[in-house]
């Protein structure tokens, strides 16, 4: 089976589709995740799973599947729970769908009744006061005062976010210490941030020449760094050099736990092609000096001359104390974290925490162990900071008889966590020789991986990158990526015989910022504008291995240092290339070209979007074209006139060929001549004769008649008409219930203590509370799906049952 269907429910007469997926044509066993969550957020249960096969890998194949194994919550106890939430879901959102069907038709009484009796929400308080001052009273003053409150109350926020395209705001962070002093430059250090008190904490990295041990901390509110410690190796039970490590701030307890490094007496042995006289022997391949940069996020660059074994590659796991009695000093939790389940000695790894449950969990990375001939990764980890336990969640490599989707081990990548949704997303990265653009995503509470994008550069994200940088507002559900190395395809490069033609690629170091939006599967990739006007200067230039951390309380991000090395490399390659056609080229001075774009700026990147204002002149486009429509049929044309030239045109998008186009279609409503909509009683007593018509004619004798047949008989109509009858589907004996078109014109005893009456007493007439809802309903388009009426009708639930 290649294709296939899943559908599940509680009975086999409803069934929803969960899953469309393709299977490998291998002997592997592939895990798919069902969808057990409905757009609301309210877990279904099932009873019944239909799988439907859709097409084979071959033509010459019968379709068939061999082994299929689930795996669940199969408790009595907590599936009943579920059910019981679910159906007290499905009764209130039936109710929610009755009760916007009852206020369309201005059946006010009964939408009262049961809103009252039902003791539901169905929209938020301003959207409800809203409805009653634009169509029952028509107070179009009111209605547009009505607008800021709601824009005060946040109720148009989620469409701004969802509907606009960023734009970076860039800020240069020039604050010093009391010596005016600031970090240096470096790449590949750590950085967290303080959230609560506004302090960011950077520590270590690679400065092209030695790996650093300074510890600093920048205040945001005064703007000014303060070093918390020149050299760490000096203190008791603390780090010493290191690189490629990661820092994580525990908001719980204000503790920074530190793992992982890549050290100068490490022992790392890379091609180092930037410091080499000779070329290439015959039939080898070399690395650039850019890819050996890459291969260590901070630019490690060790002599090879060095053949020292290094001494410790244990994995140490420190803590450092932000409050309390211990503020200011460290602990080594254990100087060997793998001795006790935890991960061996890595870099360039990922780490998160979840203050709430108190867990930090580890992800990919590659091991240091000292043979840097063979390319080892590592897996998945916890550590229960209560308990000072590991454990594994995933082991690096996949095992294809364990049958669950497994997230390949990487370093280089990036990797978020999201605390509502108790989700891990993991993205891009290297492996082996490649670089990667792939996500996935790890559910904590079940321990389900599963992959959103295979290659999210082919659905308008950005390139397989390494080295990028990553952060997430869970609030604003986005994920926000930040530069990296990217490979791009350069010519064929030969060595010293014509057979050995490779091909090779370039690496390129950008500050492209990239947004993903994941409220909705699988997500939407956006690119972040950068502001033309700004020069050069002005903004950050590009760079990898650098450091960036997020506030979620000002919605910003701030980057520190970096390597800006990616045109140096380039260099270092072109001159590579000579090398291996034989020249002699003296290439050492592309080396410390590069140490030197170690970078030691500081940013502070904002979002502007696109405000509420673009909307609120929308909407009031929208009530001033109804409060037209109705001065055309009540006022003289010269006010109307007046109106539309002055009130309608100021909120009017001019440059808009559609609004245009609207606006001025709206002289045909005062060059037609007014319609006076009939009035409440007059149409009660049509609708009433009506239907008194209907039952005369139902119950009188009627006169039989013969027609001729086709062979030239006669028939009774009455048996002609039973004959066709019978030989057409029949109708629902509920179908004929009467005209229901004049239900608006009917005027509802709330109506009254609403105020909808108008001063001389006249009713509102239903063609005119038709034209009010619509524009209402037209402006609840901006609104989020959790504060208003259902967004679909009942009668898109009836068209359901039609075939």
């Amino acid at each position: 089976m290649k294709e296939l269907k899943v559908s599940i429910g509680i009975s086999e007469d409803h069934m929803t589709e969960v899953l469309h997926a393709s299977l490998k044509n291998d002997v592997n066993p592939e895990t798919f995740a069902l969808k057990h969550v409905n757009s609301a957020g309210v877990v279904f249960p099932t009873q019944y799973i239909k799988i439907v096969p859709i097409a084979a890998h071959g033509q010459n194949f019968h379709i068939s599947i061999w082994h299929v194994s689930l795996t669940g919550i199969t408790d009595l106890n907590y599936v009943e729970k579920v059910r019981q939430n679910y159906d007290e879901f499905r009764e209130a959102s039936v109710l929610r769908y009755v009760l916007k069907h009852l206020r369309q038709r201005r059946l006010l009484t009964p939408y009262q009744s049961i809103l009252s009796r039902a003791n539901i929400r169905l929209e938020h308080p301003l959207i409800t006061e809203f409805h009653e001052s634009l169509v029952l009273q028509g107070d179009w003053s009111k209605s547009e005062k009505l607008l800021d409150s709601m824009t005060a109350a946040g109720l148009f926020d989620k469409h701004v976010m969802s509907m606009s395209q960023p734009q970076a705001v860039w800020t240069q962070l020039n604050g010093t210490d009391h010596d005016g002093d600031t970090p240096p430059a470096r790449g590949g250090h750590g950085m967290c941030i303080d959230a609560e008190n506004d302090m960011i904490y950077l520590l270590g990295g690679w400065n092209g020449e030695k790996s650093l041990d300074d510890f600093w901390v920048y205040s945001i509110k005064e703007d000014r760094w303060t070093v918390l410690s020149h050299s760490t190796t000096d203190e008791d039970n603390a780090p010493g050099p290191r690189s490629c490590h990661k820092m994580v701030f525990d908001t719980k307890t204000g503790a920074i736990y530190v793992l992982g490094r890549l050290a100068d007496d490490d022992g790392l042995r890379l091609p180092d092609i930037a410091v080499s006289r000779a070329p290439p022997t015959p039939g080898g391949s070399r690395q650039s000096s850019a890819q050996q940069d890459a291969s260590a996020s901070a630019g490690a660059e060790i002599d090879g001359a060095s053949s020292s074994t290094p001494k410790s590659l244990t994995s140490e796991f420190y803590r450092y104390h932000t409050r309390g009695e211990l503020e200011g000093k460290w602990d080594c939790l254990s100087t060997d974290a793998a001795s006790s389940g935890g991960p061996p000695l890595i870099f360039d790894h990922q780490m998160v925490v979840d203050s709430e449950a108190q867990m930090i969990y580890v992800f990919g990375g590659r091991v240091n162990d000292g043979d840097w001939n063979t390319t080892r990764f590592s897996g998945l980890y916890s550590y229960n900071i209560a308990t000072s336990k590991w454990k594994t969640l995933q082991q690096p490599l996949a095992d294809p008889l364990h049958g669950s989707q497994v997230i390949p081990s990487r370093f280089g990548h990036s990797m978020v966590f999201d605390p509502p949704s108790k989700t891990l997303y993991i993205f891009a990265g290297q492996r082996d020789d490649k670089f990667l653009s792939d996500m996935y995503s790890y559910n904590l509470n079940t321990g389900v991986a599963t992959e959103i994008f295979s290659n999210f550069s082919l659905t308008g994200g950005p390139e397989a990158c390494f080295t990028q940088r990553a952060v997430i507002d869970s609030e604003l559900q986005e994920i926000y990526m930040f530069g990296g190395l990217t490979q791009i395809p350069t010519r064929m490069t030969r060595g010293s015989s014509q057979s050995n033609i490779q091909k090779q690629s370039m690496l390129s170091a950008s500050l492209t910022t990239w947004m993903y939006r994941y409220g909705t599967r699988p997500g939407e990739w956006m690119r972040i504008l950068q502001d033309p006007r700004k020069s050069p200067g002005e903004t950050p230039q590009s760079r990898y291995a650098h450091q960036i951390v997020y506030n979620p309380k000002t919605k910003s991000v701030f980057l520190h240092g970096g390597n800006a090395g990616a045109e140096v490399a380039a260099a270092a390659e072109e001159r590579v290339d000579r090398a291996v056609d034989g020249e002699d080229i003296d290439v050492v001075d592309v080396e410390e070209g590069a140490a030197k774009k170690r970078l030691d700026d500081f940013w502070k990147m904002d979002l502007k979007r696109p405000g509420p204002e673009h909307i609120i002149r929308h909407a009031k486009f929208q009530i001033r074209r109804q409060q037209f429509r109705e001065m055309c049929e009540e006022d003289a044309p010269v006010k109307a006139l007046s109106f539309l030239q002055t009130q309608v045109s100021s909120v009017v998008d001019h440059t808009n060929p559609k609004e245009t186009e609207a606006f001025r279609s709206l002289l045909t409503h005062l060059l037609s001549p007014p319609t006076r909509p009939a009035s409440s009683a007059s149409i009660a007593n049509s609708s009433q004769a009506k239907r008194e018509d209907s039952r005369e004619s139902s119950t009188r004798p009627r006169k039989r008649s013969r027609a001729s047949s086709s062979d030239g008989s006669w028939e009774w109509a009455s048996h002609r008409a039973s004959s066709d009858r019978s030989s057409s589907p029949s109708p629902s004996r509920y179908a004929d219930g009467g005209d229901t078109r004049h239900l608006r014109d009917m005027v509802d005893p709330l109506e009254a203590a609403i105020g909808g009456n108008k001063a001389d007493g006249a009713s509102l007439s239903g063609a005119r509370y038709g034209q009010r809802t619509e524009v209402f309903e037209n402006i609840l388009k901006f609104i989020s799906d959790d504060e208003k009426q259902p967004t679909q009708s009942l009668l898109d639930l009836v068209e359901r049952d039609r075939c």
